[in-house]
């Protein structure tokens, strides 16, 4: 929390600073504001409208685009007569008039964009009714990198446009950090997806083309149908579009999965489901299910030559659905599980568990990590709370657009 109102304060107190400049600069009437206030609330007001305006864009990084949308509502804040976003190497927006200063102020970007200082600069200018005169450059830094520039233009040299365009870009450099970290964090996420999927047991898929090739001669059509399983669990597995699926679709892989597994311990396993239908919808990170079930399939048939029972429920919790996946296999002792969940190796199993508790947490927060209850020869259960709607949680893992 103390991070969080640290981040805040960082974001949104330059922003009160540009707010109360306008306000002072622009004071009317009270009787003009719409029952709005006083004119620095007033403008504080449209500051902070202006500033969530031009956010998303910027959430997406430092490109042409994201520029060129965010620019306006950049300019806006300043109330100047031009500004510009750059990188290292070109202008990728400008907002305003006198565009014919591109080139100019590309050539004095030099110094700022290596030291990180701003600096205010004359305009050399032919035009005798060009309306800027002036340019108050300042950089767009994260973790101490120079990304780019924000570059404000005038009519006349101003302490206060430079003090003000300094504040903004510092909440332009923000937005970019915040990108900069849902960026690692997708990166890390697809790492994480990648590695489950090479956890994927090489000796699951020996043993399901084995008992598939025991079956061409006897049952053909059986032998089909598995190959038709393996092909369709595959194809989910090893997919490579999105972050997230919904549970329809996680359960429908699992029942593919779970087809080829009976084929191979016949009577030795059962497996019950019980879901209720207005859970089917919700999204939840891709491969987040697939591998408690294996693990559970694991660890109820290891060391075991009678039957082992496995129960799925996913149930409607409120604003939440709870899935549950109970085996009666052997268990775990519980400072084993500690261990494999701190992300500590371990020969004996825990497939996958680290993995998918980690990606909770990463998606929902930290109180939405795995719940397993367990204890040697007293099996396992593990409780998966999945919120039915989180910002920026989508089946097709895009992010919506403004």
């Amino acid at each position: 929390m103390t991070g969080f109102l640290a981040g805040f304060c960082v974001a949104v107190l330059p922003l009160l600073a540009v707010g109360f400049w306008l306000g002072r600069r622009t004071a009317r009437p009270r009787n003009s504001l719409g029952g709005l206030g006083t004119p620095v609330e007033h403008a504080t007001f449209q500051t902070l409208h202006t500033a969530t305006l031009a956010a998303p864009p910027l959430r997406a990084g430092l490109t042409e685009e994201t520029a060129r949308r965010s620019a306006k509502r950049l300019r806006t804040l300043l109330g100047t007569d031009a500004l510009c976003l750059t990188d290292h190497e070109s202008v990728l927006a400008w907002e305003g008039v006198a565009e014919h200063h591109r080139a100019e102020i590309m050539g004095r970007l030099a110094g700022p964009l290596e030291t990180g200082r701003g600096e205010a600069f004359r305009l050399t200018c032919d035009i005798i009714d060009c309306p800027v005169r002036w340019a108050v450059v300042a950089p767009l830094t994260v973790d101490d990198r120079v990304h780019g520039a924000l570059v404000a233009c005038a009519p006349r040299e101003s302490a206060v446009l430079v003090r003000a365009a300094g504040e903004v870009a510092r909440w332009v450099s923000v937005q970019l950090e915040l990108a900069d970290l849902d960026q690692s964090r997708t990166r890390l996420i697809e790492a994480e997806i990648k590695a489950l999927r090479a956890q994927i047991s090489p000796h699951f898929i020996f043993n399901s083309l084995a008992v598939i090739a025991s079956f061409v001669r006897t049952d053909p059509e059986r032998a089909r149908e598995l190959l038709l399983e393996f092909a369709d669990f595959t194809r989910y597995s090893f997919r490579r579009h999105g972050d997230f699926t919904t549970l329809a679709d996680e359960l429908h892989a699992i029942d593919h999965y779970l087809a080829l597994v009976r084929a191979r311990f016949g009577d030795r396993l059962s497996v019950t489901l019980q879901i209720a239908p207005e859970v089917l919808p919700v999204t939840l990170p891709f491969l987040c299910l697939q591998p408690l079930v294996e693990n559970a399939v694991k660890h109820g048939l290891e060391g075991r030559t009678d039957k082992s029972h496995i129960s799925i429920t996913a149930q409607d919790a409120g604003a939440e659905a709870l899935v549950v996946i109970e085996d009666d296999g052997v268990g775990m002792d519980p400072d084993v599980l500690r261990r494999i969940l701190a992300g500590e190796s371990s020969p004996s199993g825990g497939i996958g568990l680290s993995n998918v508790d980690e990606r909770l947490r990463q998606v929902y927060g930290d109180d939405h990590g795995l719940v397993i209850e367990t204890a040697v020869g007293a099996g396992m259960k593990i409780t998966a709370r999945l919120p039915k709607y989180q910002p920026g949680v989508h089946p097709d893992g895009g992010i919506p657009r403004d």
